[in-house]
């Protein structure tokens, strides 16, 4: 495969006696730096593609062990009911053992299901029907502010200090949710991440490490 690069992907290194640092090069998007998971993923625009097809499916990059700190991208989903699950997995101990930060673009607007817009899910034992029957409103809320269309690129950024993770969307600077994790990995893999029947792209990751 011919490579490609992913312009707006920056990774960040840890420097000595300074809490933040990050490159100033782009990570090139082809299969040395990825590996896809049920899924096709197709690197093109400056964005990652990833199909619909059934179970979920991740894009993990490779050499990605994080522990805290802060991770950055851009994702777009469907206004497609039941169909649009997009999101970031994190603390990854391959591909049925992580934590991640999801989103469900159709319930963006939707008066009625609106609570369920952004979720924390901690897999295995942490699926998104588990945590809703034991601990209703704990692990998901609303998409703040409002986006004006459920269709357009949103903008994450996801903090992470074991075992605290807080999300923001479209650069507030109010939390959308703030939740506690669920499982005992403190580090791991970061990847991309759709649900069952979803597709979604994906661009401008960012991830800047904290020194503990």
């Amino acid at each position: 495969m011919k490579k490609l690069r992913l312009l707006a992907v920056i990774i960040a290194i840890q420097l000595s006696g300074t809490a933040l640092a990050q490159t100033t090069e782009p990570l090139e998007a082809d299969q040395d730096h990825w590996t896809i998971h049920n899924r096709e993923g197709t690197f093109e625009n400056n964005n990652i593609h990833l199909n619909a097809q059934e179970q979920d499916g991740m894009a993990w990059l490779n050499d990605s062990e994080f522990t805290n700190g802060t991770l950055e991208f851009d994702v777009k989903g469907k206004n497609a009911p039941g169909r649009s699950f997009v999101g970031l997995a994190f603390h990854g101990q391959g591909n049925e053992t992580f934590d991640a930060v999801y989103f469900r673009p159709f319930n963006f607007k939707n008066p009625e299901k609106k609570a369920n817009a952004v979720q924390y899910i901690s897999i295995p034992g942490g699926e998104w029907f588990t945590l809703r029957e034991n601990s209703p409103g704990t692990y998901e809320s609303e998409f703040k502010p409002t986006p004006e269309s459920v269709e357009d690129w949103f903008h994450v950024k996801i903090e992470i200090a074991y075992p605290q993770v807080k999300v923001y969307v479209n650069d507030s600077t109010e939390p959308t949710l703030v939740v506690n994790q669920l499982s005992e990995q403190k580090s791991g893999q970061v990847g991309f991440w759709v649900g069952n029947n979803s597709e979604g792209w994906f661009k401008n990751l960012n991830i800047q490490h904290h020194e503990d």
